[in-house]
Formats: structure tokens, sequence, C-alpha cells
């Protein structure tokens, strides 16, 4: 024979799943979003790190091209630096070797990047010229008549 008891428990088991309809929904949506934004998120990163390994490569390839026309200047007239000048190019150089382009994890790259601007800035101090990078042109650059083509 059933009690009174029992048949409550069973209307409480009924209603219960329909209670908790709602939290059930917004675990199931938690995870949901939580799996789409993962993948988002691994896009979005890997998106984000080449775009910065780009501008690096360019503005060491900037500061690359420079170190060979100052090489291949000192071929040409050995005596149109002083001796102080072409061991700043020599130093240059040597930093742009040392940084570590096919090891994107290692922690001293930062460190290299800026001892070459610092060099940099010192070279063309030394040169008496103002050089600087300053990334790639834009397409608002060349509208506003600074870049020529």
């Amino acid at each position: 024979m059933e009690s009174a008891g029992d048949h409550g428990d069973e209307l409480d088991d009924i209603f219960e799943a329909t209670l908790s309809l709602e939290e059930t929904h917004k675990e199931e949506g938690y995870r949901e979003g939580f799996a789409d934004g993962t993948v988002a998120g691994r896009e979005e990163a890997r998106q984000l790190g080449l775009q910065h390994g780009f501008a690096i490569g360019q503005e060491l390839g900037f500061y690359r091209g420079c170190t060979d026309v100052w090489a291949a200047a000192v071929r040409a007239d050995p005596a149109a630096f002083s001796a102080r000048i072409r061991r700043g190019f020599v130093l240059l150089g040597e930093l742009l070797d040392r940084y570590p382009l096919l090891d994107p994890e290692d922690e001293s790259t930062q460190e290299v990047l800026e001892e070459i601007r610092l060099r940099f800035r010192a070279v063309t101090a030394s040169l008496g010229v103002r050089l600087e990078y300053k990334g790639q042109p834009t397409s608002r650059d060349a509208a506003a008549g600074g870049v020529e083509f």
C-alpha cells in the first residue's frame, strides 16, 4: 500500500526536473560557451601572434638592411667612417645575429630587441642622422602625403 508521503516524493521528483530546467540549461550553455570561447580564443591568439611576429620581423629587417648598406659603404670607402662608428656597425650586426628568430619562447627576445634599438639609435646619432623605424606605412599615411610610391 502506498502512503501519502511516498506519493508526495513522486510529485517532488516530477517537478524537480521542471524546476531545475533553468539551472540545467544554464550549465549546458556555460559548457558550450566555454568550449566555443576556447576555440575562438586560440584562433585569435594565433592571429595576434602572427601579426606581432610579422611586425618584429619587419623591424629586424629594417635594422638588418641598414647594417648591410653601412657595411657596403665601409667596403666602398673604409676611410669614410671613424673606427668608433665602424665598431658600432659591427656591434649592431652582432646583436641582430644574436636575436633568437627561430625560438619564439626564448625569454631574451625582448631584451635583445631593446639592445638592438638602443645600439641603432647610438649608431645613427654618431652618424649625425635622424633615422628611426616607424613601422609599415599605412594607407592613411599615403593619403596624408607621408608616403611616396
